[in-house]
């Protein structure tokens, strides 16, 4: 009998998360209402709990989840509807959260649209101007000198509230993002960080080179606003850091913009790129080149296979380019920069402070 109430619990729960999926894929404003409203409270609630905790409550949560099952598939590997049945209550429960924390948000309305940019198409020019304006502004802020991991978590939150008074749609509550304590995991599959549905956390790898570190906390946090796109979570991720007061965060927004705008430029032009990369400062010609050693250490199997699960989870959730979804966010901080420069007269002012964006 229990067996059976296990079993309905879980169908039960797989058929509430296919209505709600069908809700957010088909019924126009739907899936917006909801990120910006009952997730919100979700992530504030939720959230607010699972940040008291100073470590990524999910990455122990797996642990101990693995273990738990190893030990009951063991104990009772002679009743197998026992497990079967525990197994679909737990499947179900974890897709119903997934679906509520992260799975709906995928069809909210992008935040291009809250922040008034219309992506088009850039001329050649454009894209040369952007790319000169990044490479000023890595050099400007390349100091040497990095944040512990305390003010990453403090000034990760601090970075977003400060794009939320520009963008709305980014202001309010965040929970503080956590360091992975086995970032080996996130490295082997080539993650920066990772967001949790489950918990309501943002986390990142810390391992990696340390100018990686806050654009990578800035994207997570986005997530936890309802915005789950790829690239425009990297374009928020950029926003959050270059209207940090940490030079570490500016240094770090505008060099990972460099490296997807100045990727772009390549493929236009290569001589243009070229002589860019070699105005770069020796610090980021060092950060950039630590970065690619680090990665090249991780490439293999499980990378790949990493790398393709995460293509096959970008497309189900609509995103149809997969990982290429990534490299739209040059658009995004074309169509930034262009507003900038038409407000000022110029390209973009940046102040000391760096709010002045």
């Amino acid at each position: 009998m229990k067996n059976k109430r296990y079993f309905l619990a879980g169908a039960a729960l797989l058929a509430a998360t296919m209505v709600l999926q069908l809700l957010a894929r088909n019924v126009d404003g739907f899936a917006t209402w909801y990120a910006h409203g009952i997730y919100a409270g979700i992530q504030r609630v939720v959230g607010g709990i699972f940040g008291l905790f100073p470590f990524s409550v999910v990455e122990f949560g797996l642990y101990g989840l693995l273990i738990l099952a190893a030990v009951y598939g063991i104990r009772f590997w002679r009743e197998p509807l026992r497990v079967l049945s525990r197994t679909m209550c737990l499947a179900g429960g974890l897709l119903f959260l997934y679906t509520c924390n992260c799975g709906i948000n995928y069809y909210a309305m992008p935040f291009s649209q809250y922040a008034g940019l219309q992506t088009g198409a850039y001329s050649r020019e454009e894209l040369e101007a952007l790319c000169e304006y990044l490479v000023e502004q890595v050099n400007k802020t390349a100091t040497g000198e990095s944040c512990q991991p305390g003010v990453w978590r403090r000034e990760g939150v601090w970075a977003m509230q400060a794009a939320g008074e520009q963008f709305p749609s980014l202001a309010g509550f965040y929970p503080k993002p956590k360091e992975v304590t086995v970032s080996w995991i996130l490295s082997v599959q080539q993650l920066c960080g990772i967001y949790s549905p489950f918990t309501v956390e943002a986390n990142y790898n810390g391992d990696m080179p340390d100018y990686n570190i806050p654009h990578t906390i800035c994207h997570e946090l986005s997530h936890l606003k309802g915005f789950m796109r790829e690239d425009e979570a990297n374009f928020i991720g950029y926003l959050g850091c270059i209207f940090s007061k940490e030079q570490a965060f500016r240094y770090s927004g505008y060099l990972t913009g460099w490296v997807y705008a100045g990727n772009a430029l390549y493929k236009t032009d290569q001589e243009a790129y070229i002589v860019l990369a070699q105005q770069l400062c020796d610090q980021a010609q060092t950060d950039l080149a630590e970065n690619s050693a680090f990665w090249d250490k991780y490439e293999g199997k499980v990378a790949e296979v990493s790398n393709q699960m995460n293509d096959v989870y970008l497309k189900v959730n609509s995103q149809e380019d997969g990982v290429k979804s990534y490299g739209r966010m040059v658009d995004l901080m074309l169509e930034y920069y262009q507003d900038e420069s038409r407000l000022w007269g110029h390209q973009p002012q940046n102040t000391d402070s760096g709010a002045g964006q």
